[in-house]
């Protein structure tokens, strides 16, 4: 069974790090993977110990398959050093190069967030970077997800413009690099009201954003939109966590969609519960963001809210999607399998 909001273990018992995190079928074979945080604890110094990626048939069991890009620890310049500020690794395969192509971004002082590219033959890795510190557009490109058309194998790329706007930008054919052509969506003048945490899906031709606000590790309220086009124009449909009264989405951030293919209409949000210990103070939390990012503050300046934030003790919320006519909606759920849904 899955169960969300608890501590989730691998086939050796070992808590697994799969956070910011996605999932890829590969020859009927599930890969989770994400930012492995096992050593980021307070104090530490240690933000990320690479991309960690666990494999499973039945999405329940997940076997450790190990650090399939691991930490640089030589060079502190590397994006892939342990104190760069390294999240939400997204993977996606190129029918036409047969690569697997990873994007990370990379946060910097000063709100500055760029990426890094790379690239292997197998979805385990090994994985070469080919680019790094990418401003993709020269924008500052933040919290992301990677779209493959199913039938012509184009490319988009869904990122937060920091503290901005939603940018929907063409991949070149190799899915290294934008190629210029992009389009802008919801355009907000500061966080915590600026969405981020892009996570796309299609259903029937539609095609699916849901995103969060921008209030750091807490969680806040939910929003779904809808457009016919990768591009838009998209119309917002609202908190996809309507059931849930404390508004925080569950005290989850999703993190991606996933539809499984061997069912029929199951999709999944894949989320991270990055303060376990917060389950009550969502709506104080919301407020402090709010007030954190008024106009005439630093708002690089840290918040003692965050001075003790132990990511590695983070959990998931894996919770199956349901739709009212084209609207989707999540209602949570204690457990659940996926073999309760028709097969495809």
């Amino acid at each position: 069974m899955i169960r969300s909001g608890t501590p989730w273990f691998d086939t050796d018992g070992n808590r697994i790090h799969a956070h910011g995190g996605s999932v890829i079928e590969v020859d009927g074979t599930f890969y989770w993977y994400g930012e492995n945080k096992e050593r980021s604890t307070p104090g530490s110094g240690i933000w990320h110990w690479g991309v960690r990626c666990y494999s499973s048939r039945d999405l329940v069991n997940w076997e450790d398959r190990g650090l399939i890009i691991p930490p640089d620890q030589n060079d502190p310049e590397s994006p892939l050093h342990p104190e760069q500020l390294l999240d939400r690794p997204h993977i996606i395969f190129n029918p036409r190069t047969e690569k697997y192509v990873c994007w990370i971004k990379v946060m910097t002082k000063g709100s500055i967030q760029r990426s890094t590219v790379l690239t292997a033959d197998s979805i385990l890795g090994p994985y070469e970077i080919v680019r790094t510190w990418l401003r993709p557009l020269d924008m500052s490109a933040g919290d992301f997800d990677l779209v493959v058309d199913p039938h012509d194998g184009k490319a988009y790329y869904y990122f937060e413009r920091v503290h901005s706007e939603m940018i929907c930008a063409d991949l070149t054919s190799d899915f290294t690099d934008v190629t210029g052509y992009y389009s802008t969506h919801f355009p907000q003048p500061q966080p915590p009201f600026v969405r981020e945490a892009p996570a796309y899906f299609t259903r029937n031709r539609l095609h699916y954003l849901l995103t969060s606000g921008t209030t750091g590790y807490y969680p806040n309220p939910s929003e779904a939109a809808v457009a016919r086009s990768y591009h838009g124009p998209f119309d917002v449909l609202g908190d996809l966590h309507p059931s849930d009264e404390s508004r925080t989405s569950f005290h989850s951030q999703i993190s991606s969609v996933f539809r499984h293919p061997g069912k029929k209409d199951l999709y999944i949000a894949v989320a991270d519960r990055w303060l376990p210990g917060y389950l009550d103070h969502g709506a104080r939390a919301h407020q402090a963001f709010i007030e954190h990012f008024a106009p005439g503050r630093d708002s690089d300046e840290p918040m003692e809210e965050f001075a003790h934030v132990d990511t590695s003790i983070a959990d998931y919320v894996w919770l199956p999607i349901r739709f009212d006519g084209d609207r989707p909606v999540i209602e949570w759920r204690d457990e659940w399998s996926p073999d309760e849904f028709e097969d495809a």
